[in-house]
């Protein structure tokens, strides 16, 4: 007999998102908290249900029949919405409207949704916590976590978002032609920080980390299918993730720590995909114009790469180097200096890494930790423990003291 629970577990994760961006697009962003209600209500109805009569033969259908049958109890029933969302239908009797649940709508809508969500008018804190909650289906508790946060902040901080968004009363739709790179420049954004939430999060919940990334990986598929937004650039995007998350289970133990690039298991990333980023790394070529995401796309590519040779580790400083130029980051200029460090050895690495003078950065006197030991390990041991001060997780300060550790032996 099928676990029930499980299987409405698994079936809010995928499902609860898609109903609530179909009955959003329906009812218009003003009733999004009607939307997400009527998702909620569905699947508490299917708990009740199936508990007594057991699963329906499509699960699924029977989520979406009871979705849009709440919803038209809703138009029939309810003051506000006889009053202000009937009249988006003038021509149509009551009784007659319908929800389209087709599969073309359904995606439809949840692209519509995140050009809705995505949008520089609200944090880009907000632009992810509603991407969570309305385009992934998270809860309010897990989102808290993701945000190291809790349940009132993250509460308030959505509520306000959607009081701006239906205050500057943003629509449901798609983007008109000339404005469409730019706004999806803003969506690209929020699932690359989105993917960085789940990749570079300092909690030790391993399931909701990658849980993270497979749902910016899902997002970002949604555009890859939709003919309007399959560009070079997208393309790129998912093409850095799924690099990225096939080393995801290599570069955490078992307790949830980090473990070094150079201490992972290669046996543990996946083949599978790495392939898949080379086919869309491939599909990004293609255009015309270079973004950080090409660039960050094919350093995570040679990341894929096994062997530690010089030409793996020069094309990525070179690449580094075009980086810094399309749009610098402490983090990048850091990184570098890291493969400088490979290239050209440590000396010159020290050089290049006393210009970038990012004192109060815990990661910057790591790296030169890194850099000073072996040549002055009295400089090394005092740039860990200036780290050491600045980190600020369990996690940092764990991997610090293991490198403090081996220098005084």
């Amino acid at each position: 007999m099928p676990n029930i629970n499980k299987t409405i577990a698994d079936l809010y994760r995928t499902e609860f998102s898609k109903i609530t961006s179909v009955l959003g697009k329906f009812f218009g962003f003003e009733f999004i908290e009607i939307a997400e209600d009527i998702a909620s209500d569905a699947f508490l109805l299917a708990t009740e249900h199936w508990a007594l009569n057991g699963l329906p033969d499509n699960p699924t259908a029977w989520l979406y029949t009871v979705a849009k049958n709440k919803a038209k109890d809703y138009l029939k029933h309810d003051a506000v919405f006889r009053n202000k969302v009937i009249v988006q239908f003038p021509e149509l009797e009551l009784g007659t409207i319908e929800v389209d649940i087709s599969s073309k709508n359904i995606k439809d809508s949840q692209l519509q949704m995140m050009f809705a969500i995505c949008n520089p008018i609200i944090s880009t804190e907000a632009q992810i916590g509603l991407s969570l909650r309305i385009l992934c289906g998270f809860s309010i508790d897990e989102i808290a976590f993701a945000f190291l946060s809790n349940k009132e902040t993250i509460n308030k901080r959505l509520f306000r978002a959607k009081e701006k968004l239906r205050e500057e009363k943003v629509k449901l739709e798609f983007p008109e032609k000339s404005a469409l790179d730019g706004k999806l420049n803003t969506v690209l954004t929020t699932l690359y920080l989105l993917f960085n939430e789940g990749y570079y999060s300092v909690s030790k919940n391993k399931t909701l980390r990658k849980d993270l990334c497979l749902e910016a990986m899902r997002l970002c598929y949604l555009l890859i299918e939709n003919e309007s937004t399959n560009k070079p650039v997208v393309n790129a995007l998912i093409a850095l993730m799924c690099f990225h998350a096939s080393r995801f289970d290599a570069r955490l133990s078992k307790n949830g720590e980090l473990i070094l690039y150079n201490d992972q298991d290669t046996s543990l990333w996946n083949k599978e995909l790495i392939m898949q980023g080379e086919y869309f790394l491939n599909k990004a070529a293609s255009g015309t114009r270079l973004t950080k995401f090409h660039l960050e796309a094919a350093i995570a590519y040679w990341h894929t790469e096994i062997q530690d040779t010089i030409e793996k580790w020069d094309q990525i400083l070179q690449l580094y180097n075009k980086l810094l130029i399309v749009e610098y980051s402490p983090m990048a200029a850091l990184n570098r200096t890291y493969a400088l460090a490979k290239v050209s050895g440590k000396p010159t690495a020290i050089t290049e890494a006393l210009k970038l003078n990012l004192h109060q950065n815990h990661l910057y006197h790591s790296l030169l930790g890194f850099l000073y030991t072996d040549i002055d390990n009295t400089l090394a041991y005092a740039s860990y423990q200036q780290a050491l001060l600045l980190s600020k997780t369990p996690n940092d300060k764990k991997m610090i003291l293991k490198h403090l550790e081996k220098i005084a032996l």
